[in-house]
């Protein structure tokens, strides 16, 4: 079993930039790809971003050259650096965990937090 929690969602304007965190807990976070995921009202939930371990990166093309994904193995954690975020960047954010080095696809991730609300302001 694997806990993750999610934290540091909020408001912020158009252009601003916030960041994520995933604390995940319950076995080795070593061997695991951790992905953000996010859904918007109305929408499914799709993939944001990807970090293996073996620190394989993985974005969405709409967030390519704004977000970055990475982890910290020590801390169990992994982080989404949000920049020049855009309205349509508003979701709830959510962090999983999986087992497939390079897995973009919500049924391919066995663990979810509760996720975290965006909110980008025009």
């Amino acid at each position: 079993q694997v806990q993750l929690e999610e934290s540091g969602g909020g408001l912020v304007q158009a252009g601003g930039s916030l960041r994520l965190s995933c604390a995940a807990s319950g076995r080795t976070f070593s061997r695991l790809t951790m992905g953000w995921f996010r859904q918007a009202p109305g929408k499914e939930r799709e993939f944001v971003a990807i970090v293996n371990w073996i620190d394989g990166t993985s974005y969405t093309d709409s967030v390519k050259g704004r977000f970055t994904i990475s982890r910290d193995n020590a801390k169990n954690t992994v982080y989404l650096q949000m920049t020049i975020l855009k309205p349509e960047d508003t979701a709830v954010y959510y962090c999983a965990v999986g087992y497939e080095l390079y897995a973009v696809i919500p049924e391919k991730y066995d663990y979810w937090g509760q996720g975290t609300q965006v909110t980008v302001s025009s």
